[in-house]
Parts: structure tokens; sequence; C-alpha cells
């Protein structure tokens, strides 16, 4: 097997499989007509799924623990509550139908980790027509204004721009990502790569080894500087043994930064 057909396989693999997408799908369906029944009409006023999920960026739990889905609930706030307000009201939702489920607030979410799937409870309220979610804990203010569904064209778009390799690649990243402790954070990570130039690239790897060499440590601490740099070498190594016609070696070395799932 070379490295590049070593790469598209995993590549594969790491998109959510058609029976786990399904189960996702009808766990989406049950939390939908659960908020219905739970909140009346005049508070609960949209509710949506938004994120990695539906940009098929998310990577399968076994491949990421942390992986979840995004879900938009929009309150009316006409008193103008802070924040806390909807997060409780979220979290008793949650404990009145999945009481035997491991629910907790991570701030400004409630987390309700089911079997196969982790939902990211994200309250908000509209106001002449912006969207407003909870600010987190460093910011000066209660509300920020958001557009969840905005990315979604953009990289729709760029990977529609580079033969549908974009999303592939971003996948391999994430899981690069998430066995090396979450050196990026996963949405800046998609955005870096959607606003990336991929000229003279051909196939998924020379997509994923381009977008490692633009890795930056300037900013990072030692510890995750290091593993950036691991990468990297990783990467000139696997160029290396294929120039020399090594292939095995080639693909030996690779598996050390994408290790089998």
């Amino acid at each position: 097997m070379s490295v590049l057909s070593y790469l598209e396989n995993l590549a594969s693999l790491l998109n959510v499989a058609e029976r786990e997408a399904v189960n996702i799908d009808r766990s989406i369906n049950t939390l939908s007509t659960r908020l219905g029944n739970y909140f009346s009409n005049s508070d609960l006023k949209e509710r949506f799924r938004f994120g990695s999920s539906v940009r098929k960026t998310m990577l399968p739990r076994n491949a990421d623990p942390n992986s979840d889905v995004d879900y938009m609930v929009v309150f009316d706030n006409s008193f103008n509550y802070k924040p806390q307000t909807f997060i409780s009201r979220l979290k008793r939702f949650t404990e009145y139908y999945y009481s035997t489920s491991e629910i907790y607030q991570s701030s400004p979410t409630v987390v309700l980790v089911l079997g196969h799937i982790k939902f990211d409870l994200v309250p908000g309220y509209r106001n002449w027509g912006s969207l407003y979610i909870p600010a987190p804990r460093t910011f000066y203010t209660d509300w920020i204004v958001t557009d969840p569904l905005s990315f979604n064209t953009t990289i729709e778009q760029a990977n529609k721009n580079e033969n549908f390799l974009l999303k592939p690649m971003i996948r391999l990243l994430k899981y690069w990502n998430a066995n090396n402790g979450y050196i990026y954070e996963s949405y800046s990570l998609e955005q870096k790569m959607a606003n990336m130039s991929f000229y003279f690239c051909n196939n998924l790897k020379d997509y994923l080894f381009l977008a490692i060499d633009s890795f930056s440590t300037g900013d990072l601490p030692n510890y995750k500087s290091q593993k950036v740099e691991r990468a990297k070498q990783i990467v000139n190594n696997v160029r290396q043994y294929g120039q020399l016609g090594l292939p095995f070696s080639a693909e030996a070395e690779i598996q050390k930064l994408f290790p089998e799932l």
C-alpha cells in the first residue's frame, strides 16, 4: 500500500459511517421533538443543528472522544435574561428526558452524552435578526453575535474548488490534532484550511503535507510546538523515503503521524 492509498483509506474511515449517521439523525429528531414538548411555543423560537456534523468534518467517536454535535436552541429573551438562565433551563430539560445519561454544564453550553453521540446544546436568542449566544468567560460581555451557518457555505465552496479533497484532508488533520492533545482549536483549524491556497496539489497527500508545512508554532507553548515540529519532520522523512524509492519505509513513517484506526 502506498502512502497516498493509506491516507485515502484512513480519511474514508474517519468519515462518520452511514450507520452512525442514521443513529445521530434519529437522536437529533428525538431531541427536537422533546424540546418542542418541554418548552412552550412562546419560549422556544428555533432549534437547529450546526457545526462540523453539518459540514461533514466531524470525526467518529472512536477517532475523537470529544467529537460532538452542536445544536442551537433559540429562546425568546424579551426580558433580557443572562445566559445562565437559559443554560439552567436546558440543563433541567436534559435531566427530565435523559436522567440516566451524563449531563454537565460546559460554559457556555450544556453537554449531553449518549451512548453513540455527544450533544453540545447552545442557548441563544435573536434580536433584530442577529443571533446571540453566551460569550466565553474571558469576554467582558454576556452575549456575543454569531452566524453559525455562514461558514458552511465557505467550506463547501472551498471543498469544491479543491477537487473535493479539502474535507478528507481536514478529517485527517483533526484526527492528528485529537491524538496529540488538541494542539489547535478544531473550528480554527477548519477555518485556516478553508482559506488556504493549495497550488500544484494533485492528491490528498499533497494537500495534507502542504497543510502541515503551513502550521505555525509561534504562539504555541513549547510542548505543543514540539508536536508540530515532529509532524513536520515526519512529513519530510516520508518525502525523502519516496525519493529514495522506499515505499514501505514511507508508509511506516506516515503511520507514526496517522496511526491505523
